[in-house]
């Protein structure tokens, strides 16, 4: 009978742990954005006071 050559298992790390990902988005646009909305809807609501004491 032949003898079996028995190799050693490859060693594989495995762990529960999720890998970290660091996640770091920019608003610098988004901030941008929403002074400018916000910016215009105070102006169109300054307008609308404006022209409804002209209109009356």
């Amino acid at each position: 009978m032949a003898k079996k050559n028995q190799r050693p298992a490859p060693a594989v790390s495995v762990s529960n742990q999720p890998q970290k990902v660091e996640f770091n988005p920019d608003y610098s646009m988004i901030k941008k954005d929403l002074a400018r909305i916000g910016t215009l809807a105070v102006f169109f609501i300054t307008v609308l006071v404006v022209l409804s004491f002209i209109l009356k």
